[in-house]
């Protein structure tokens, strides 16, 4: 069974302006959250995952954003490996080393690279395709070209292929706000988020390629997460659904209101961990 890794709203809050879509002074309703956050959980464990934690730390608000810290592997040569991520926001590097922590307990190889003023931001950028052929890199805005460079070398190494995608929308700050993997060889994306070469390179990768509109994307319908046959998202606008029915995946929405208010959803709010 697939595991997958969350970590509680305890200290969420929205506290400063890190995306487009955060308003500090905009009160978190903790209680809310927490029942979003249970649901959120509930629909993973429906669609047959096994549910992991990892603990809250006290004065790390965004730490909730499981996805962000880490990037997680599997290689033939080393096993499970994880990438420990360099945040571009100094608040939430300090999160990164909890998490390097729990992984290390348990095994996981940790392959360090030496990003020095790069950034990298774990699953936010590095999204795994469904049937794990390749890994997209999203770099622009909060994963420096460089950070995913360094990525794309190591990985090299390892056997795993990455195909680097340009960000060129602030709003859509991650990868994981304007590109979701559906099926083999199917991607929902918002188009306007990305450069011409990046267009060019998703559409000679997917032979079937969803788009959806600004306002869509604005909805954190492309942060939605495919899930043994299942895709679990926010919103579900006419033309998703119609995506999701010719994909055969059935839609399970999944209230994440007080998280998108600092600017994130369900993919962020999870970690695979296989």
């Amino acid at each position: 069974m697939r595991k997958v890794l969350f970590c509680p709203p305890t200290y969420f809050e929205v506290r400063d302006v890190k995306n487009p879509f955060m308003q500090p002074g905009d009160p978190v309703d903790r209680e809310r959250a927490a029942r979003q956050w249970h649901a959120l959980r509930a629909a993973f464990q429906e669609a047959g995952f096994e549910l992991e934690s990892i603990p809250a730390v006290p004065d790390l608000e965004d730490m909730v954003f499981a996805a962000n810290q880490t990037f997680v592997g599997k290689s033939p040569t080393i096993g499970r490996f994880i990438v420990p991520g360099h945040m571009r926001h100094h608040s939430r590097r300090r999160e990164v080393p909890h998490f390097v922590e729990w992984f290390r307990q348990r095994g996981y190889k940790v392959v360090e690279l030496a990003l020095e003023n790069d950034y990298l931001e774990g699953h936010g950028d590095l999204l795994w395709d469904v049937d794990f052929s390749r890994i997209w890199a999203g770099f622009g805005f909060r994963s420096s070209r460089g950070g995913v460079d360094s990525f794309a070398h190591a990985m090299r190494e390892l056997g795993l292929e990455v195909v680097a995608l340009e960000l060129t929308d602030p709003t859509f700050y991650h990868l994981d706000t304007c590109f979701a993997p559906l099926t083999p060889g199917a991607v929902l994306i918002y188009p306007g988020a990305f450069s011409p070469s990046a267009l060019a390179a998703i559409r000679d990768k997917c032979p079937r390629v969803y788009e959806v509109t600004r306002d869509e994307a604005l909805r954190f319908v492309c942060n939605g997460v495919s899930a043994n046959g299942r895709f679990l998202l926010p919103h579900l606008p006419a033309s998703v659904a119609k995506a999701l029915d010719c994909e055969g995946l059935q839609p399970v929405l999944v209230d994440t209101s007080e998280f998108e208010k600092s600017g994130g959803s369900v993919c962020c709010l999870k970690l695979f961990l296989e």
